[in-house]
């Protein structure tokens, strides 16, 4: 047999893949809290693009940080983003992930206001325990994240990890996020999606821990 596989212990896998990222990575001016929710990101993906794409607003990881550490919940736009965030991680803060996109009620409010289920579900589960809001996948649900937040003022905001993924309005919207949203994490362009979201809020919950 030609492919020569590595030999690695399963409890060694993310740690060896970490030590691999870190060493493809190359010369950088990232701070280490910085580097490292990029690291998780591309240990996500397998994409060294994201180091490129990704935007973080000034005090940002701080915010999201505190948030978790505070025990405020996480809102996600769709299950798959709600499905790969740390539970135990956010659990042990007294957070927890709300992902409403599914509900019936959610759904026929939707149809009546055609809008999508996604936009829907965030306008109807913001409240004041939400510290972070998670967008992996629809551009409509990352607008009305913005337009939310844009309604908080005075009081603080929430951080937005806005990284949803596709064809049409997912880059606009993200460019959006950046350009009217104080507190956000982003990778700009069409690239993004559940895992990078999920991603983004596991390493989050990984320095609040620390």
């Amino acid at each position: 047999m030609a492919v020569q596989l590595q030999q690695v212990a399963p409890t060694e896998i993310e740690a060896e893949s970490f030590k691999i990222i870190s060493g493809e990575f190359g010369p950088h001016d990232f701070d280490e809290q910085t580097f490292r929710v990029i690291q998780r990101v591309i240990h996500a993906t397998g994409d060294f693009s994201f180091k490129d794409s990704m935007r973080f607003a000034p005090g940002a990881i701080a915010r999201g940080i505190q948030a978790i550490r505070d025990g405020k919940d996480i809102l996600t736009d769709v299950t798959m983003v709600a499905a790969g965030i740390s539970k135990v991680g956010l659990g042990k803060f007294g957070g927890k992930v709300i992902c409403r996109v599914a509900d019936p009620e959610i759904a026929a409010l939707a149809a009546t206001s055609k809008k999508t289920r996604s936009e829907v579900a965030i306008a109807e589960s913001f409240g004041p325990n939400i510290g972070i809001i998670a967008i992996g996948n629809a551009p409509t649900a990352l607008v009305q994240a913005i337009r939310n937040a844009n309604a908080c003022a005075p009081a603080p905001a929430p951080l937005i990890v806005g990284v949803p993924v596709g064809f049409v309005n997912a880059a606009e919207s993200k460019a959006l996020l950046v350009e009217e949203n104080s507190c956000y994490i982003t990778s700009l362009g069409r690239k993004g999606g559940s895992p990078v979201a999920a991603a983004i809020i596991n390493a989050l919950i990984k320095l609040a821990a620390e």
